[in-house]
């Protein structure tokens, strides 16, 4: 069945929380169509000058502080301990894209000395989606993502969108295109799905801490996995196999990706950690996913078809889903 959440003030949250009513309730198999909003809630495009532009109205200061949000989504007969599998079918960008670099107080902007003075790029895509092209005249290739796609962990109060976490949330992981299923763990009854911040396009590492941020419609189908436990989040998608981790320390994070990858190695192929690790080695690509959300974001990559196994020594190779 394929349901439908507008961007409407009922849909819309900047938080993540255990609390937090869900406005729709699915069976596992269904497909929802979520309308959201570009990441900082506007309602029209950006001038490319400053912030002076609308707003949806009426944001709560403390729940509605973070990312707009659409949901959250409950699943029914999802429940801790079980894995929500979430498919994207279909993304569509609105019609305009910004991009912004400096002019806020944030760490990663005082690392890089561009607190004082920032500056906005426009967007323009083409009438099929394909291609983008800034204010100055720059040109990129679109290749869409929904930058936050998650659910609260089981913990008190309210959870901010901007740090991911082991249920996901702001993942900003360029390989979570259409054809992709991501895999969160569940925390809460239900899962209570959440998801916003459309990417345009972004580079590994989002380093001026947004991509080309869009409005975006999003098909994504949810269902129920119970035989697949996962601490984090992992993802097939057309790039590969992709596992995840963050931290505040870089080095934990990647450490945590790669322990991550090499589980899925000694699962699919029924090899030793040592022999994962020696076939990660040579066919696994660790890539910085975000630098900016308060925690990195690591992800590991391997590629479809990268490894394969002599038939006679049994264990088929991964597959695509």
């Amino acid at each position: 069945m394929l349901h439908h959440l507008a961007a409407g003030r009922q849909n819309l949250h900047g938080h993540f929380s255990r609390d937090l009513a869900p406005v729709l309730e699915i069976e596992p198999g269904d497909t929802v169509r979520f309308e959201c909003l570009d990441a900082a809630w506007s309602i029209e495009p950006p001038n490319g000058k400053d912030w002076d532009h609308a707003r949806f109205p009426d944001q709560d200061p403390v729940l509605d502080d973070g990312h707009a949000l659409t949901g959250p989504v409950y699943v029914r007969g999802a429940e801790p301990g079980m894995t929500l599998a979430v498919r994207v079918d279909a993304l569509r960008v609105g019609d305009w894209g910004v991009t912004l670099a400096g002019g806020w107080p944030c760490e990663w902007n005082a690392l890089l000395g561009v607190t004082e003075h920032g500056l906005f790029h426009t967007w323009r895509f083409d009438e099929d989606r394909d291609w983008a092209t800034n204010s100055l005249g720059f040109r990129v290739r679109l290749r869409p993502f929904l930058g936050v796609m998650g659910m609260p962990m089981d913990l008190p109060g309210i959870q901010s969108t901007i740090p991911p976490r082991a249920t996901g949330g702001n993942i900003d992981c360029k390989e979570l295109v259409v054809g992709s299923t991501l895999y969160l763990p569940i925390s809460v009854p239900g899962g209570l799905f959440s998801t916003g911040d459309g990417h345009g396009a972004q580079g590994d590492g989002e380093v001026s801490v947004t991509a080309i941020e869009v409005p975006m419609t999003a098909d994504l189908t949810f269902d129920l996995v119970e035989n697949m436990p996962i601490s984090a989040p992992i993802a097939n998608t057309p790039a590969g196999w992709v596992t995840m981790g963050f931290d505040a320390d870089l080095t934990q994070a990647t450490v945590s990706a790669l322990n991550s990858m090499l589980e899925l190695l000694s699962r699919q192929y029924g090899v030793t950690r040592l022999d994962a690790l020696a076939l990660a080695s040579v066919a696994v690509d660790m890539r910085i996913t975000q630098m900016v959300n308060q925690v990195c974001g690591v992800h590991a990559v391997l590629p479809h078809g990268a490894l394969s196994r002599n038939s006679e020594q049994g264990n088929s190779p991964l597959t695509r889903q």
